[in-house]
């Protein structure tokens, strides 16, 4: 059997490269026995290329066909000095040139397309005028000049009396009165949109006495306060409110820092919310239970399951002394474990919530 080192290479010449020339063997597909070459010389690719946009260009004019010819000649002087076997290193080094001519290319487009108009910030002040208060987002992610318009009291303010209205039934502390205070002020601004603005309030008003599937919202939250009520409902028969107040916890960043925009100093009494990242977990049930004390605890499960006699709902809550780390799972033991049987509704509200419990100064 004759060895693989004695194998010979099919070599190329540009010079020989013409319309005659050029066989399917030059080609990917072609046979392996054939064309034990892995690849097509740039030589011959090249002239190969010369010669049909000269075609092209000669089928347009009607112009001779030796020209075609000659132009494979000419190829030649420019071709004998290459080796006839492919230099790796000249290829890479021509791939990395090439990368980086892309590289500008994408920066050079990149800085032509960030040129543009500045505009001051009185302008986007005036602007924001006319946006809706659920495209308020939308309009800080314009541009920075944007945003700090949205920092300000005077767009909050004029948010407010934009959709005010006096035949609406406001709480005591979302009234014009209290819309004057700097403090809390885009908080204040919010909760009142849920009475007044009727996409808001419709909304609100959509949401069912009890979650098509259970909120994983909770998971991984700290319960800072927990509190019974007894209220009177639709049935003869009294009802008792349990509600969790939940925190959610912040993670950090890999290098343990996390990256925001920093509120102008002047307006950050406006944006102080201390409910911010804030829920309230309501469990309505027909009668009392007795629950432990889970205040200062984190939330690690949280089901909503058929009742006993199939006809409420039985809500299960596990609490851990630590933390959950992320991609860690724990199990359900240990822990204490709170059960509500049965339960007559379930609410998640969000601290904009209209029914959400608040302290005086918020």
């Amino acid at each position: 059997m004759p060895k693989k080192g004695n194998r010979k290479r099919l070599k190329f010449r540009a010079g020989d490269v013409c319309s005659e020339s050029v066989t399917v063997a030059d080609y990917a597909d072609a046979d392996p026995a054939v064309v034990k070459s892995g690849r097509v010389k740039k030589a011959v690719a090249n002239a190969v290329e010369k010669e049909v946009k000269l075609l092209c260009g000669l089928e347009a004019s009607q112009g001779a066909v030796e020209e075609v010819l000659s132009s494979a000649v000419s190829v030649r002087a420019d071709a004998l000095d290459s080796s006839d076997e492919l230099d790796p290193e000249e290829d890479e080094e021509n791939e990395t040139k090439v990368a980086h001519k892309k590289k500008n290319k994408r920066r050079k487009a990149s800085s032509e397309s960030s040129d543009g108009d500045e505009y001051p910030v009185d302008i986007w002040l005036v602007l924001s005028s006319y946006i809706r208060p659920e495209d308020v987002c939308r309009f800080a992610l314009i541009c920075r000049s944007a945003w700090t318009v949205t920092c300000t009291a005077v767009f909050w303010t004029r948010l407010y009396r934009r959709h005010y209205k006096i035949d609406v039934d406001l709480p005591f502390r979302l009234l014009p009165d209290s819309i004057d205070r700097m403090r809390c002020l885009r908080a204040r601004v919010i909760r009142s949109l849920f009475h007044l603005y009727e996409p808001f309030s419709l909304r609100v008003s959509k949401i069912p006495a009890l979650p098509e599937s259970t909120p994983t919202t909770l998971l991984n939250s700290k319960c800072l306060l927990f509190w019974v009520k007894k209220v009177s409902g639709t049935r003869p028969e009294a009802l008792w409110e349990f509600n969790f107040k939940f925190i959610q916890q912040q993670g950090h960043s890999k290098n343990g820092s996390t990256k925001s925009l920093h509120l102008p100093s002047q307006y950050k009494d406006v944006h102080t919310n201390p409910d911010s990242g804030c829920y309230v977990l309501q469990i309505t049930t027909l009668n009392f239970i007795f629950t432990p004390v889970v205040m200062g605890m984190t939330l690690s499960l949280f089901t909503i399951n058929v009742s006993t006699d199939m006809r409420h709902h039985r809500v299960r809550l596990l609490f851990q002394d630590t933390p959950i780390q992320r991609g860690k799972k724990r199990g359900d033991q240990g822990g204490i474990q709170v059960v509500l049987d049965p339960v007559h509704s379930v609410k998640l509200m969000d601290w904009w919530h209209p029914q959400y419990p608040f302290l005086p100064y918020t």
